[in-house]
């Protein structure tokens, strides 16, 4: 039987990184090549396919460059003697870009987004534990048709539901309100549980001028107005707890709204949903009523990449409100 072809698309991040003895820090230094003959005996496994995309930190990138990343996956995935696709990424930004993917990219097909949370001259680097982890749930039947996967740390998450949670721990990426979706143990991947389906935004545009603001006690409109003044397309907002904000936030969201600017709000908590249930001054009924809309549980960062995506679609702030609330609430 011959072994399933796993395209590897490698994009930098620490995965890809050496100490600079010149500079004390580590900086991108190692090839595509390099890092997969690190991966020993994945021959076994699949058969491997490099495509070189970007050799960047994972601070470095963009919106644009998300997309660009998604038309590639987009074009390999869609080849018949690809079985699925593995994609390394700097960990700063990697929930985001597979946030990205997922809503982007339409296929049953495996799409696993991997990186690693140590540089290749340390001790315990752990680059090619998770490439090949990443590659054994590529080539599982069991991957198919659950969205975009990231694997590290021998746990299989949700782009949808996993954030990074620590600066240096190598199990950082976590999905706190259910945990992991699986675990690949002995080469193979075990799902503990399925994933709840969601819509897509199928777009080849993007519009990267969307704004995010941190809630903090006392705080008032400047911040929001300042993002009005300076042409912002729409903006994220993470309140507090389950949606509140201080009352000085609320001229700046209704000078948003009457401007035609979608404001999403997500709470600045870990964990939970967002939701109307205080009708105080401030209060989620209040925001919610001046025409703000609510983002489920999705944290800021990813409100804002959904936001982006949606915004290359639509301006139509009731196609926006639905884009968002439709999955996360009843009407």
């Amino acid at each position: 039987m011959s072994k399933k072809k796993v395209a590897a698309i490698f994009t930098g991040g620490t995965i890809s990184m050496k100490v600079d003895k010149r500079l004390s820090a580590a900086i991108p230094a190692m090839s595509s090549e390099e890092i997969m003959s690190l991966v020993t005996n994945i021959d076994k496994i699949a058969e491997i396919e490099i495509v070189p995309f970007a050799r960047i930190p994972g601070p470095h990138m963009t919106p644009e460059l998300m997309m660009e990343l998604s038309k590639t996956v987009k074009e390999t995935i869609a080849r018949d003697d690809i079985s699925g696709v593995i994609i390394t990424h700097g960990t700063d930004s990697l929930e985001e870009t597979a946030f990205f993917l997922d809503l982007n990219i339409q296929s049953d097909k495996p799409i696993i987004v991997v990186g690693s949370m140590r540089n290749a001259s340390e001790l315990g680097y752990d680059g090619p534990s998770n490439l090949s982890a990443a590659i054994c749930t590529a080539v599982s039947d069991q991957a198919r048709n659950k969205g975009v996967l990231v694997v590290l740390n021998n746990e299989v998450n949700s782009a949808r539901e996993v954030t990074k949670t620590h600066t240096m721990s190598l199990d950082t990426f976590k999905s706190f309100s259910f945990g992991p979706l699986g675990i690949v143990d002995n080469d193979e991947v075990i799902f503990y549980r399925d994933i709840m389906s969601h819509g897509h935004i199928l777009t080849e545009n993007v519009e990267s001028n969307v704004d995010i603001i941190k809630s903090v006690a006392g705080m008032d409109s400047k911040m929001i107005n300042f993002c009005i003044q300076e042409g912002s397309k729409g903006i994220i907002i993470e309140a507090m707890g389950r949606g509140n904000l201080p009352p000085g936030m609320l001229d700046g969201i209704k000078n948003a709204v009457d401007k035609n600017i979608p404001v999403i709000i997500v709470s600045r908590c870990p964990m939970g949903r967002v939701l109307d249930s205080y009708g105080y001054e401030g209060g989620g009924k209040m925001i919610h009523d001046l025409g703000a809309i609510f983002g489920g549980d999705l944290n800021g960062q990813k409100a804002r990449i959904k936001l982006m995506l949606a915004l290359s679609t639509t301006q139509d702030m009731n196609e926006i409100k639905d884009i968002f609330e439709s999955e996360y609430y009843k009407k």
